[in-house]
């Protein structure tokens, strides 16, 4: 009789335990948000635009999901114009695709204008990482989450070109938005919602600095610095080279400030033409003083000597302060 009791109740406590696991796994299960993998393939990009920080995008986007909340209906977070949208499925219909594996698939193709604000600091050796954020507005992260579909989720055309640019990376991540903002409703709280953000860096030519930004000042200054190699009694033609080369620098800063749009700070090319400014206007007082010093009696070799010296030290100046500016 004991050993019977013993078994129902050894019975019961199991069939307790199995059933409270299932129903902690049951919670556990309903409190997990559904999973979305979705890729991003850039087909063009174009109409880069610093002034007004924008850029055109022209890419197709797809999502692959199980669950029943539609994953598709989505917000570009910084899309100014949507000006085309066109949905492509696998069967042509507007239904998502059903695979093999029960999962749900659906790509759509995208065409529109994105904010970009571009930061100019390094000019011309800056980058800029263009972003395309993705993000639904109806379902807050605890029910919906974005996560990039594979290693080969951010891809790009490998015949696209971006004249005067070079593609280095492209990538996709996903993080949380909180908008720390009911947005006037105090019956809604602050909440967060799953932002997936496509990001494609652009960075200028190495050879565009060097020989179409830097190679024209580093010219000049060369130029200037031929003032310190002749005779002193050449007065006119060594104060005219410093001169000559500071009114060239001002003109060359001027047709690449064109260029760009108006930023109320120093760009990196502006701080290398300041350098060279330095440098010139060093020369030129070195030749004023140098000439006062030869109506003195002053030893002409002595002169010589001294502004040769002068001139490799101005030299290595300016490159020793062109490699710590752009490092």
């Amino acid at each position: 009789m004991y050993q019977s009791w013993h078994q129902v109740i050894t019975h019961s406590v199991k069939c307790s335990i199995l059933l409270l696991s299932l129903l902690c796994c049951s919670a556990l299960h309903a409190g997990k948000p559904q999973e979305v993998r979705t890729g991003i393939y850039l087909m063009n990009l174009y109409g880069i635009n610093m002034e007004e920080h924008s850029y055109y995008a022209d890419f197709y986007v797809w999502f692959k999901w199980k669950g029943s909340i539609d994953p598709t209906q989505i917000e570009f977070v910084n899309s100014i114009e949507k000006w085309s949208v066109e949905q492509a499925t696998f069967d042509g219909d507007s239904l998502p695709v059903v695979l093999p594996d029960g999962t749900k698939y659906k790509i759509y193709r995208i065409e529109s204008r994105f904010f970009h604000s571009f930061s100019l600091n390094r000019f011309p050796l800056d980058k800029h990482s263009l972003d395309i954020q993705i993000e639904n507005p109806e379902y807050p992260i605890d029910s919906l989450v974005y996560l990039p579909d594979t290693a080969k989720s951010a891809d790009v055309r490998n015949t696209l070109k971006i004249v005067g640019w070079e593609m280095t990376q492209s990538k996709l991540k996903t993080s949380v938005h909180d908008y720390k903002n009911n947005f006037g409703n105090p019956k809604e709280n602050a909440q967060k919602f799953s932002s997936l953000t496509f990001e494609l860096t652009l960075e200028r030519p190495f050879s565009y600095f060097l020989l179409k930004m830097l190679l024209p000042i580093a010219l000049v200054i060369m130029v200037s610095l031929g003032a310190l190699l002749l005779h002193p009694s050449h007065i006119d033609t060594r104060s005219s080279l410093p001169i000559g080369g500071l009114l060239t620098a001002v003109f060359l800063q001027q047709t690449y400030n064109g260029a760009l749009p108006d930023t109320g700070y120093m760009v990196l090319m502006d701080k290398i033409y300041l350098l060279g400014y330095i440098i010139i206007s060093l020369i030129l007082l070195q030749v004023i003083r140098s000439g006062n010093q030869a109506l003195k009696g002053q030893s002409e070799n002595s002169i010589m000597e001294r502004e040769r010296l002068l001139a490799g030290i101005f030299a290595v100046f300016f490159c020793l302060g062109v490699l710590a500016l752009a490092i």
